[in-house]
């Protein structure tokens, strides 16, 4: 075969590589700091391909905008970075529309046809990971909310995912004993699962150094060596690297090395937050989504991690300590017994989100041998098998086995060159 350079090292990067190796690839792998630690790390780990849907949902407008001017909800703006997302938050209300959703929702349920048997070869292949097989549970004080999630429904079906099943509000109780008296009820999702991510990405990270990969860590992008249409070489802060095939997957990140690259990505990072909290905080006996809260627990082996809320503040890392209260806080309301009010390993991470709400994935426009995969927003653990297979077979063979084009990365070079020509 060839030589892949893959740029990122998160779990899209790290199964990337993982793929591209396993079918004879000579594989370098960089990251500008150490292999998932970014936002790989402390994500709830859910792999749920009946719950994937395009972040730009209908509706979303009205309520975002009344929430964040409130202060309140699971989105937060960041005022000072307002001017600077404008245009992309355009774009990205554009289509909370029904028919780009449903689009959305039926492009991701055929990338994630798989999903579940590609994670089970993952630890056939020896790949050290915590993986349950243990559902999720959907939960709301409301009755009303979760009919309107089960409005889906028929667009699940027809896309060969599960279909969750409703739950009385006893059902829920005697389901997950620890829920407040006040539940309206519930919806069983039967056959998702959740990971612990940052187990994930230490066992990719140990399976491909043994198998030949070559790993650098503090090694950052900042350029390409290119002849004609075709990149020779990424220029890094360690020296050129030459190969015959180049792969961005450096989330949140992506949409600078894309324009160091010479094209357009509209990546933004959407930061989320989490607390794991060791076995102290309590138990619960499933993971738990808290419709109204907008918060997910994922209960570990000897840990329970709470996450939620979605920054828009521009790529940092500084945690915004209202933000976690928040999160506990509504955790507390859902689940009262639970000890969540302080303490416990607070963290936060940036997740790449792109207008549309739909993954990235393909040949970068303009070059002919540089590829994209990013912008998975809260998809990145349940969509990275898939889309590490979809990738490897647009890197090699040249084509996928199901339909990539909704996921052009091209999709975005078409809409601003049409911004660029009605401009005065």
């Amino acid at each position: 075969m060839g030589r892949t350079v893959v740029i990122g090292g998160g779990v899209i990067g790290l199964l990337a590589a993982h793929e591209l190796r396993r079918r004879g690839e000579d594989v370098v792998l960089i990251d500008r700091g150490d292999p998932g630690a970014a936002c790989s790390r402390g994500n709830l780990g859910w792999v749920v391909p009946s719950m994937s849907e395009p972040l730009a949902a209908p509706g979303l407008v009205g309520g975002t905008i009344r929430s964040t001017l409130r202060g309140e909800g699971p989105l937060s703006i960041h005022a000072p970075a307002i001017p600077s997302l404008l245009g992309w938050l355009w774009r990205f209300w554009r289509h909370c529309n029904r028919d780009d959703f449903e689009r959305g929702v039926i492009a991701l349920a055929a990338l994630n046809r798989d999903t579940f048997d590609l994670y089970s070869a993952l630890a056939d292949d020896g790949v050290r990971f915590e993986m349950h097989r243990s559902r999720i549970l959907l939960v709301a004080f409301e009755p009303d909310e979760l009919d309107e999630i089960e409005r889906s429904s028929p667009l699940l079906a027809r896309c060969g995912l599960g279909i969750p099943r409703r739950l009385s509000a006893g059902e829920t109780r005697a389901f997950e004993p620890s829920l407040a008296p006040g539940i309206g009820g519930g919806l069983l999702y039967p056959d998702e699962r959740h990971v612990r991510p940052d187990m994930l990405c230490a066992g990719l990270l140990e399976t491909i150094t043994a198998s030949g990969v070559e790993v650098r860590s503090g090694c950052e992008a900042r350029s390409i060596r290119r002849n004609g249409a075709s990149v020779e070489a990424v220029v890094t802060d360690g020296g050129p690297i030459e190969a015959e095939r180049f792969l961005i997957a450096a989330g949140a990140w992506s949409g600078r090395v894309a324009r160091a690259f010479g094209f357009h990505l509209p990546v933004q990072a959407g930061k989320g937050y989490s607390i794991t909290l060791g076995t102290a905080g309590g138990t619960i006996r499933t993971p738990l989504y808290l419709q109204e809260g907008h918060v997910g627990l994922s209960p570990y082996d000897g840990a329970l991690r709470l996450g939620g809320m979605m920054e828009l503040s521009g790529i940092n890392t500084r945690i915004v300590h209202r933000h976690l209260e928040s999160i506990r806080r509504t955790a507390r309301r859902y689940l009262p017994d639970l000890n969540s009010g302080e303490g416990g390993v607070e963290w936060t991470g940036m997740r790449p989100v792109v207008p549309d709400g739909i993954p990235v994935i393909g040949p970068a426009p303009g070059l002919d041998n540089l590829f994209v995969a990013t912008g998975h927003a809260m998809l990145g653990v349940t969509l990275a098998p898939a889309t590490a297979r979809a990738i490897t077979d647009q890197m090699l063979d040249g084509q996928s086995a199901i339909d990539m084009a909704p996921f052009d990365p091209a999709r975005f070079q078409a809409r601003r060159r049409r911004t660029i020509s009605r401009a005065p």
